[in-house]
């Protein structure tokens, strides 16, 4: 199964009514996870670009403002998502 295939699954979960936010974090977790038992070096680019879309969907963002980490220490993975979002709505009609 590939990366893209694995994403449209999840993401065809989410029209089920779930939590937004608890929807993202299950889809997070389930990628990492994958991801760590395959080790693609096209991985973080790639998670990087599809969280852009999915927050783009709801928030006019800089997508140079998107910041993912994936840092490893042994059998532990920690995905760091940082994103600087515009401070007011006026902020968010100039980008647009």
């Amino acid at each position: 199964m590939t990366l893209v295939d694995f994403l449209e699954k999840l993401l065809a979960r989410s029209r089920k009514g779930h939590n937004t936010a608890k929807l993202a974090k299950e889809r997070l977790q389930i990628i990492v996870s994958h991801e760590r038992k395959q080790s693609s070096p096209d991985f973080l680019p790639l998670l990087q670009q599809e969280l852009i879309n999915v927050i783009a969907k709801y928030v006019k963002i800089d997508k140079d403002q998107v910041k993912v980490e994936l840092e490893r220490s042994g059998d532990c993975s920690i995905l760091e998502l940082n994103v600087t979002l515009p401070s007011s709505k006026m902020e968010m009609e100039n980008t647009a």
